[in-house]
């Protein structure tokens, strides 16, 4: 749809551009028959009749739908509650007229969400939900008591209990935001990262504009430029970065520091918060002395920021987003599709990013040394640079509609085909998936295949050291099929696909004994007494404290554990994770209970994994693979002598070793 008018309103933003983004990339797919946006019609005297009550607008198969509800002025979205029950009554007299119902609604923000919940209720019409911007987490950021915010969360507590999924864009999204509210499980939410436009940053060249921008402040702007994009805001946490660098002499003798922070004429101008942060970011370089190695640019034209991204790749430098905590982070795909490596907070959607692309570097926010070092290490690394830039490519195919699509419409089809029948498993086959499963994608389509061919008999369980949400999103993204368990979070959750509900139901038993074992106060007294660097909050779980293992020896930990008269078990991998465990919970226990839960003897089950936190996996199981690709000596491990060593690596030695079990005859 063209001539969209954005930006009138605070209710005429990015999120209506997402909108249509999505229905014009579902349109693409043959098929899908017909979209139709629904909405409510207003009358303006600036806009003319275009979004008049009862108007359609059509291209090709999406066609506008506006809502007469008998008032034609215009509500912002704090007071569409006062219409509520006109609109219902109106979209169930837009469904009345339809030569067939919808086969999905998919409701974006909360009052959707309360027709949908009607038209499910009334005529058994699925739904998905889309929060976007949720009540919960505003009213956790403002800590005010409004009527309008608290009716908003009510309504979006009623759209997601009945919602067939929720689809939430980032981990952060579903395991944090989500957790505000009572009737959402963490089974119905699916993380399908949205589309973004990139192709204005991958082709992006510095400008003649954007070096004079940048050149009058700086003495030596050859230098390696350390960038940073954000609205003057407190939670963008621009100051630390300032912090970081001023406290490197390192840093400020290599590389010079730019921070586009919006657009400014005078200070006074600003909202207050934006004038606290500029001044306090301008007070700092003078405090610091920083003149001629920090450009702040004033303003810029929307064409500028790609020139930023190019002129910071040009120099071999790296993008910085050090907010507290950023939902999704955008601005590190833009920074990717340019081929600029990144440094990104590890609160939030960058754990997403950089998990699944490869192009950077976490750090926590509120550490400035972390900052500073990570900085260091990407621009004096020539090959780390070339790495992590080279990685864009992966944020271009990861985060572009077609991928978005491919993920959402399988899901659709799974939430309207038919329920299918449970069935009787003979067999289990728990696959880590880092490096295990995934890793060649090749060989993952030829498993996949003899997967389907194997169905019938045979139970496909997940074992990793992800997050269920961070599982779930990798193997929608790579093409695999609901498996019929995920064990997360190195043995610590367990999720079952339910194949009447199409959705994952969390494993209560094990959740009741994962909880009964485990002092988290404790354990994280332990654990600073011995200085261990605390990894995100998102990789924080009951049951589970994950930390990074740097220089430390897991023996020693293990033993200061002990002393502390706290039996834990500690899981290091990949020479860079640490996790404390639960007493007898992990990936081995974890997969005992499936088991039982199936009534399948050991006999029937076989374990594939490549690093050490698959170690007490593989060494439990009669019959494991190790993959070729294995890493922490998996393969000189004298405990593992029973398991068959595969050739392949990644899916390639998982089928080489099931191959080898089954012609065996004892699988």
């Amino acid at each position: 749809m063209e001539d969209v008018a954005y930006g009138i309103t605070a209710d005429t933003g990015g999120h209506i551009k997402y909108v249509l983004e999505l229905a014009e990339a579902s349109a693409a797919d043959p098929a899908i028959a017909r979209i139709d946006l629904v909405t409510r019609g207003f009358c303006d005297a600036q806009l003319g009749e275009r979004y008049a009550p009862g108007r359609c607008e059509t291209e090709g198969k999406i066609r506008i739908v506006r809502l007469d509800d008998g008032d034609p002025s215009y509500l912002g979205k704090e007071d569409l509650h006062l219409r509520h029950e006109e609109l219902v009554e109106a979209f169930f007299a837009y469904l009345g007229g339809l030569d067939r119902l919808p086969d999905l609604i998919h409701a974006h923000y909360a009052d959707a969400g309360l027709l949908a919940r009607r038209a499910k209720e009334k005529l058994g019409i699925p739904y998905v939900f889309t929060g976007h911007s949720l009540g919960a987490v505003k009213r956790q950021a403002s800590e005010i008591d409004d009527d309008n915010l608290e009716r908003r969360i009510a309504i979006e507590e009623a759209a997601l209990e009945t919602a067939n999924a929720v689809i939430a864009s980032s981990r952060d999204e579903a395991e944090a935001q989500y957790a505000h509210y009572r009737s959402i499980e963490s089974g119905h939410i699916r993380v399908i990262p949205p589309g973004c436009e990139l192709e204005r940053f991958e082709n992006a060249k510095p400008t003649d504009k954007a070096r004079r921008d940048i050149a009058r402040f700086l003495r030596e702007p050859g230098k390696p430029m350390i960038l940073a994009i954000a609205r003057p805001v407190r939670k963008k946490n621009l100051i630390a970065l300032v912090e970081a660098y001023a406290a490197d002499p390192r840093l400020r003798e290599m590389a010079n520091l730019v921070i586009v922070a919006g657009c400014r004429t005078r200070m006074a101008d600003l909202e207050p918060e934006c004038r606290e942060v500029c001044e306090d970011l301008i007070a700092a370089v003078d405090a610091h002395d920083l003149y001629g190695k920090i450009a702040y640019p004033k303003s810029h034209d929307p064409e500028d920021i790609p020139a930023y991204y190019a002129l910071a790749r040009e120099t071999g430098g790296v993008f910085v987003n050090p907010a507290l905590n950023e939902p999704f982070g955008l601005t590190l795909l833009e920074a990717a599709a340019a081929r600029l490596p990144v440094v990104a907070t590890d609160s939030g959607g960058p754990n997403d990013i950089i998990e699944r692309c490869g192009n950077g570097l976490l750090v926590c926010p509120k550490d400035i040394e972390n900052i500073a070092d990570a900085c260091h290490e990407i621009i004096t690394d020539r090959k780390k640079w070339i790495r992590y830039a080279s990685a864009g490519g992966e944020a271009i195919a990861a985060y572009d509609w077609a991928a978005h699509r491919q993920i959402y419409h399988r899901l659709i089809r799974e939430l309207v085909q038919p329920a299918a029948e449970p069935r009787r498993c003979e067999r289990l086959l728990v696959c880590d998936i880092d490096n295990t499963l995934l890793g060649d994608r090749d060989a993952l389509q030829e498993f996949l295949g003899w997967q389907r061919e194997n169905a019938d008999t045979m139970a496909l369980g997940i074992a990793t050291g992800r997050s269920f949400h961070s599982a779930q999103a990798i193997l929608a993204a790579e093409g695999v099929p609901s498996p019929d368990v995920i064990i997360s979070s190195v043995g610590t959750q367990i999720h079952w696909y339910d194949r009447l509900q199409r959705r994952f139901v969390e494993d209560e038993a094990w959740k009741n004994r994962v909880a009964a074992g485990w002092d988290a106060e404790k354990v994280e007294r332990v654990a600073d007494s011995l200085g261990l660097r605390r990894q995100s909050r998102l990789e924080q779980r009951v049951g589970k404290s994950s930390y990074f293992l740097d220089d430390n020896d897991p023996d020693i930990i293990e033993k200061a554990f002990r002393a502390a008269g706290l039996d834990v078990e500690i899981v290091a991998s990949h020479t860079r994770y640490l996790d404390i465990l639960a007493s007898g919970i992990a990936k081995h226990a974890a997969v005992q209970h499936v088991a039982e839960m199936l009534d399948l003897s050991e006999a029937r089950i076989v374990v594939a994994g490549d690093s050490g936190n698959d170690r007490a996996m593989l060494r439990a199981c009669p019959r494991p693979i190790v993959v070729a690709n294995w890493s922490d000596g998996l393969g000189e491990d004298p405990a593992l002598s029973h398991a068959f060593m595969a050739k392949g690596s990644h899916a390639r030695g998982i089928l080489e070793g099931v191959r080898h079990y089954r012609e065996a005859g004892n699988w």
